[in-house]
């Protein structure tokens, strides 16, 4: 959630083991509460990603998940064996982790083949997930379901200042109207609001969260669940633009709803996004109706045999999203 990066890598140098760790300093009690299931899918997500550039590196990597019941925070435990083929399959992913963007701009109405969509299904199964893509009647439902989640979290104050600490702007401001970088100077907790570029490189002080740069237009009307994280403010140089009329939407889930089955279902979400860039497509996501529990109930098909979902996925063809900042690699990894 908000680009909040909530892990850490250990590697035990004498048993040559990488673990992967939640960081209870990035959690959102409000929205993501204990045991912080958002949490666990962005990590599954990262944990993914691993197992992808072991494989382009021709290794492989031997995965626990949950290894340590006395310790929560312990999430997965990685062995990279050493050099031998890889997988064909995940290595072939390695160049869609760097083209992979959030776009929250418009799409065009050119509908995704079955084709894809088949291979995104397959993709979900392979990490022990399921993808959905519902029809008409309930895209409608599910945007319904959104635009309630947006009412709810606009009356709650404490779910507000969450999102904000990861998205507004501090006490600076920035300038200029690119879409791949930020010279915002945002002060505090949240980043700048300027857009822009120098030089090609990210100006915006901050090493996580969302940067105004990629909030995209605002709709004009309402038609896709592209969460507005400027709610009511006005950012200088920011338009309106009319939106897809009948977004694609899939739904990630998995049949239970346990920590584990939350770490699947965050790399079955990264193995699908990295198959749609290489696809050709364009995808957002969206949590906004899954942070409230009677709303994310109603989100799920109940003739699916996905019992629970984790995430929604808005797919099509468009522009590819600006890139947004990442934390450095001293501050994710310890060598011990």
């Amino acid at each position: 959630m908000h680009n909040a990066q909530p892990w850490t890598f250990r590697f035990l140098r004498e048993s040559g083991v990488l673990q992967l760790r939640g960081d209870p300093d990035r959690t959102m009690p409000r929205t993501d509460p204990a045991p912080h299931r958002a949490l666990h899918l962005g990590c599954g997500a990262a944990l993914f990603n691993l197992r992808v550039a072991a494989a382009h590196a021709g290794r492989e990597a031997l995965t626990t998940l949950l290894p340590d019941p006395a310790d929560p925070w312990l999430l997965a435990e990685v062995t990279v064996a050493g050099s031998r083929p890889g997988d064909d399959d995940l290595a072939s992913l390695h160049p869609a982790i760097h083209r992979r963007h959030t776009s929250r701009f418009p799409f065009t109405d050119e509908e995704v083949p079955e084709a894809i969509l088949d291979g995104l299904r397959g993709a979900a199964l392979l990490e022990g997930a399921r993808l959905y893509v519902p029809d008409a009647w309930h895209v409608r439902s599910v945007l319904d379901l959104v635009h309630d989640a947006e009412g709810r979290e606009a009356a709650d104050a404490a779910a507000r200042a969450e999102t904000a600490r990861w998205t507004e702007a501090g006490t600076g401001t920035g300038s200029g109207t690119g879409t791949e970088a930020g010279t915002g100077t945002g002060t505090g907790t949240g980043v700048g609001t300027g857009a822009g570029t120098r030089d090609g490189k990210v100006e915006d002080a901050r090493q996580d969260g969302i940067p105004a740069y990629a909030f995209g237009p605002r709709q004009h009307d309402v038609t896709v669940p592209v969460r507005d994280f400027a709610g009511r403010r006005l950012l200088p140089g920011r338009g309106t633009a009319a939106f897809e009329k009948q977004p694609c939407l899939a739904l990630l889930g998995t049949v239970h709803d346990r920590p584990a089955d939350w770490l699947r279902a965050g790399q079955a979400l990264e193995r699908i996004l990295l198959q749609a860039t290489l696809d050709g497509l364009v995808t957002s996501l969206t949590s906004q109706a899954l942070e409230w529990p009677d709303l994310r109930w109603a989100v799920r098909d109940p003739s699916s045999a996905m019992g629970h979902v984790h995430m929604v996925i808005r797919l099509g063809y468009g522009p590819t999203g600006p890139a947004t900042p990442r934390r450095p690699v001293p501050d994710v990894l310890d060598i011990v």
